[in-house]
């Protein structure tokens, strides 16, 4: 596995980082080691995501993005340098599938919005489509059999500051965070329903 730096800082990107005054930090997260794999911070933040966005390269250049959705844990983790999940059948345009035909690199971007963190991993991507003991590990419930399986190998990542990431919350963060004032609020109103219940009865 590489550092993210040492994969990233381009010839071209270490111009613009030395133009606008950023080369000395650029060189120090360059030259940090490379880790020798996932380990249990970036394992608990890839398999507790409910999306990530992927990134491609078509053969004519241009990059392609994609978003990957799915239940808490669709997107696993393998071993410590390789994350898979399983492909469903979509709109059938085949863009991310057609391009990792010509090119296997890819790039995630693995969001947290409540906490605001992001993770980002660089990788190279294998389609399985012949190996149903995979597809059965990589399968998401209630979503059939899967059209293809996506073995990614890591060669890089990187954690992301919070600076810009907007707060946001999906209806199950949402229901955690104010489950249990409803709750209460619901028992309030049935004590006072009852309240009200005893005194009409008493008059």
């Amino acid at each position: 596995m590489q550092s993210f730096g040492s994969l990233m800082f381009t010839g071209a990107v270490q111009e613009m980082q030395k133009a606008r005054g950023s080369a000395d930090m650029a060189s120090r997260l360059a030259e940090r080691p490379a880790p020798s794999g996932l380990g249990p911070d970036e394992r608990l933040f890839v398999e507790t995501r409910t999306s990530f966005y992927m990134a491609t390269v078509s053969e004519t250049g241009w990059p392609y993005m994609q978003h990957r959705g799915g239940p808490r844990g669709f997107l696993k983790v393998l071993d410590d340098r390789t994350l898979g999940f399983a492909d469903y059948r979509g709109n059938r345009q085949y863009i991310s599938t057609g391009n990792l035909t010509a090119d296997a690199r890819v790039a995630l971007f693995l969001m947290d919005y409540p906490r605001q963190a992001r993770l980002k991993l660089a990788g190279h991507a294998r389609i399985v489509t012949d190996d149903p003991a995979l597809a059965d590990r990589l399968a998401t419930e209630g979503q059939g059999r899967p059209e293809r399986c996506l073995l990614i190998e890591v060669a890089a990542f990187d954690w992301n500051c919070p600076q810009f990431i907007t707060p946001r919350f999906d209806a199950d963060e949402i229901a955690a965070l104010v489950g249990p004032e409803i709750d209460r609020l619901t028992a309030r109103i049935a004590e006072l329903e009852a309240e009200n219940a005893r005194l009409r009865a008493a008059r």
